[in-house]
């Protein structure tokens, strides 16, 4: 995936100012920034969830224009992406099941019976097979959240967009999330991941992305971003995420 010049404007305030950002398969890349940098407009723009005003995006070989891009051309590239969300945006009148399920039947049209088998190998990856029956409203944040990234998985995308899929939980929940996303990149599964966690960034990434003010400031090697940033704005940002050697960073459970 390679996005070029990707620009969008709301209500008179420019938001990206031109970002150009190509994604590898197997990548594992951290975009992260000072609230209110574009982060998540940009995840947006490439799912389509908000139509940027400029911008080429080049997916499985083909080039859309942004701003110009059809429906059914939409369509298509959503059959082969999938977006995790900070507020899971799961339908409440369904089950974890169904609800892992629902993007099969009904967007791909795979038979009830294979929708079903494929949504509980995926909940079951994710550590829910015991809880495929309960409602959204009977799991906990993490649990939830662990339902969306199911329903992401099962439909064996190219890419899984997150933003921020850490965001609306406590620090316990947050780490079996994060413990699910590490699980996925280190099987290679390819992602684009928003998030305010630099743990996650500095030791599960193989990439991370420093934005502001619309700009992509900075990008590399979690090594090359943590310990050497090219850039003052970079270093500023990072000065207050210093981590400190603990437990879980001797014992190899940080994530």
């Amino acid at each position: 995936m390679r996005a070029e010049n990707v620009k969008k404007t709301f209500d008179g305030l420019q938001v990206l100012r031109g970002i150009t950002l190509e994604i590898l398969p197997g990548d594992v890349a951290a975009l992260v920034g000072p609230s209110g940098s574009g982060k998540t407009t940009f995840l947006r723009c490439l799912n389509f969830l908000a139509r940027a005003d400029e911008g080429t995006l080049t997916f499985d070989g083909v080039t859309y224009d942004l701003k110009k891009i059809r429906k059914k051309e939409i369509a298509k590239i959503r059959l082969e992406t999938a977006f995790v969300f900070q507020s899971f945006n799961l339908f409440s009148n369904k089950t974890a099941l169904d609800n892992v399920a629902a993007g099969l039947r009904y967007a791909r049209k795979v038979p009830k019976k294979e929708a079903y088998e494929r949504a509980l190998a995926a909940l079951t990856k994710v550590g829910l097979k015991d809880w495929a029956g309960h409602y959204p409203h009977q799991l906990s944040g993490g649990q939830q959240q662990r339902v969306a990234i199911a329903r992401a998985i099962v439909t064996e995308p190219k890419i899984i967009y997150f933003d921020e899929p850490t965001s609306a939980l406590d620090p316990e929940l947050t780490q079996e999330v994060l413990a699910v996303i590490r699980e996925l990149a280190e099987e290679g599964m390819t992602m684009l991941v928003v998030t305010h966690e630099m743990s996650f960034a500095r030791n599960v990434a193989n990439r991370v992305i420093f934005m502001e003010g619309g700009y992509v400031v900075e990008d590399g090697t979690p090594e090359e971003i943590f310990e050497h940033p090219k850039e003052q704005r970079t270093r500023e940002f990072l000065q207050g995420f210093k981590e400190k050697p603990g437990k879980e960073e001797t014992d190899g459970a940080m994530i």
